[in-house]
């Protein structure tokens, strides 16, 4: 029977917080592969509750540290916003310090993997996720316009690279074909454990909303199903009527019924919390982020000739190989570019050298 476990906390003793959570749901992380999923939304300040805080980051790392695991990988992909700006979403957010040395953009590197021939049979998911050995989702305590809720399974959308997001936002269509999307993703590599940032919360019209609620706890399970399904009945919501949680359910990822989890620690539902319509009207119905996710399908990186060094570097490194060399200049397959803008940050990468006596540097338009 699964469990989760719920601490009373603050940002000031996440350590002791993390060391209990690892005593319930121990790892075996010693010579392995780690990766450590914050949620990076977009660049945010810490106080703004739209990212994990980093103190939580912080005491997950140390703690892994002290495990000796082979290569410990911090990482995301934000979401709309974020594209092609990894770094600096990590940097505002305070996940890069956070992260003691670890953080990786692994947008960069991605492998194809099969997927619901409705939504063309295959997609990119970043290799750092796939390849890990453990897989350790940090994700935030919050609200979303469509989803109603954004927490462990939610989480897990993240592993996708670039507009590939947007994408799938899209030919999703509907609310209803959206959650399915959502826990088809997750189910592709579920994470080992799930710790969540549950002390500053956040209510209302999610995910970026400013409508910050105090909670006070860390939220921790070795099951995503059952940890939302707990956070979903602090919000004062049936788990039940989550269409995400409904699919997850039925791919036999977990449960969220009452008698079929054990909850360690005192579940208080959140008097008066604001949640979202049910029916996801908070954002397909909401014009601007409608035009602004069909903006970020249609965006396509282009390469200023004036600049391009031919160096190559951006075919080499394009996770989706959408970049081939035509005329000495890269080109863009469309088709096949999953926005990422994986060559607009190597290319800046690239710096000058005797060779290269300036770095191309890849526009979008």
């Amino acid at each position: 029977m699964p469990k989760v476990l719920i601490i009373p906390t603050d940002y000031q003793e996440c350590l002791a917080a993390v060391r209990r959570v690892l005593e319930v749901f121990p790892l075996d992380v010693a010579g392995k592969k780690i990766l450590v999923k914050p949620n990076v939304l977009r660049a945010a300040r810490p106080e703004e509750a739209v990212t994990t805080h980093p103190a939580l980051l912080r005491a997950v790392v140390t703690c892994l540290e002290e495990m000796k695991p082979a290569r410990i990988t911090v990482g995301d992909n934000p979401g709309l916003m974020g594209y092609g700006a990894n770094e600096a979403c990590f940097e505002k957010c305070g996940l890069r310090e956070a992260s003691l040395g670890h953080y990786e953009n692994i947008g960069l590197d991605a492998v194809e993997v099969p997927f619901l021939p409705e939504y063309g049979g295959s997609l990119q998911v970043s290799r750092a996720v796939m390849e890990a050995d453990v897989y350790i989702s940090l994700p935030k305590f919050k609200t979303h316009g469509l989803t109603v809720i954004t927490g462990a399974i939610k989480n897990s959308y993240g592993i996708l690279p670039g507009a590939q997001k947007a994408y799938y936002h899209k030919q999703a269509g509907t609310p209803a074909r959206f959650h399915d999307l959502v826990a088809e993703v997750f189910a592709l590599r579920p994470p080992d454990i799930v710790i969540m940032d549950a002390v500053l919360g956040m209510q209302g019209n999610g995910p970026a909303s400013t409508e910050l609620r105090w909670i006070g706890k860390i939220l921790a399970s070795d099951n995503a199903v059952a940890l939302d399904a707990v956070m979903a009945r602090m919000m004062g919501l049936d788990p039940g009527l989550l269409g995400f949680l409904r699919r997850a359910k039925a791919l036999g990822l977990g449960d969220y019924a009452d008698d079929s989890l054990e909850i360690l620690g005192d579940l208080v539902p959140i008097p008066d919390f604001h949640v979202p319509p049910l029916g996801g009207e908070a954002i397909c119905h909401a014009q601007a982020i409608q035009h602004l996710i069909d903006d970020r399908v249609a965006l396509r990186p282009r390469v200023d000739p004036d600049l391009c060094t031919t160096c190559g570097t951006c075919v080499d490194q394009c996770p989706a190989q959408a970049l081939i060399m035509v005329d000495d200049l890269p080109r863009v397959d469309p088709e096949r570019c999953v926005v990422c803008f994986c060559c607009q940050e190597k290319c800046a990468w690239c710096g000058p050298s005797p060779c290269k006596p300036r770095p191309a540097r890849a526009r979008s338009s």
